[in-house]
């Protein structure tokens, strides 16, 4: 039986990758292709792991920033809820974003990350983002703090949350895939303000359009 000779073959496999990259060559651009886009900040800058940003509404009108406030009417309550300041000329707190994958270190559109508060505050619990429950009286459920960063799976769905396009600009999203069997309620984090004025961030039909700015 007739073999081919390696360096024959090696030669024929050139030649066939080079005719189909000529012929097609977005085959080849594929792998490339497929990652997310980057979040990009105001500036045009690449959003990444551990650096801290402001996130702030695109139209500012009567409001700014994000920030932690207590929502309850207890007076020692803990800041515990992600609101937005009422003022537009208050960029909020700097806050910092941790991909589902620790070795990465740019935040991609569309990919679940981490979102939590640079800041030290009294409460023992975390800074960092996670859902709550639903609450029946409003009908809402809030972004509060007391999230866990890193080990994605069952016991941490509720704290991941992702960068959507939006309109030309962004958007938060609430729509973990860390866990396959998880069953969640996702949504658009959009802006709820309550008896007392306050604009809790809160799962909505209308998402808060937003953009970022390093601290």
């Amino acid at each position: 039986m007739k073999t081919t000779s390696p360096l024959l073959y090696f030669l024929s496999l050139i030649i066939f990758v080079f005719s189909t990259f000529t012929t097609n060559p977005t085959k080849f651009l594929v792998a490339a292709d497929s990652a997310p886009n980057p979040v990009l900040d105001v500036e045009g800058n690449e959003l990444r792991k551990g650096i801290d940003y402001y996130v702030l509404p695109v139209i500012r009108g009567n409001s700014g920033g994000l920030t932690l406030s207590s929502t309850s009417n207890a007076t020692t309550a803990c800041p515990l809820d992600v609101v937005q300041e009422q003022h537009e000329v208050d960029n909020g707190l700097p806050l910092t974003f941790s991909p589902v994958n620790p070795k990465k270190g740019l935040i991609r559109v569309s990919t679940d990350t981490n979102i939590k508060f640079a800041i030290a505050i009294v409460c023992v619990r975390s800074t960092v983002w996670r859902l709550d429950g639903y609450d029946e009286s409003v009908g809402k459920s809030f972004v509060t703090a007391g999230g866990i960063e890193g080990d994605p799976g069952r016991e941490t769905v509720s704290s991941w949350f992702r960068i959507d396009e939006y309109e030309g600009d962004y958007k938060l999203v609430f729509c973990p895939m860390v866990c396959n069997v998880c069953k969640v309620r996702c949504g658009d984090i959009g802006v709820y303000i309550d008896v007392h004025g306050t604009r809790r961030l809160a799962l909505s039909d209308v998402p808060l359009k937003i953009m970022f700015k390093k601290a």
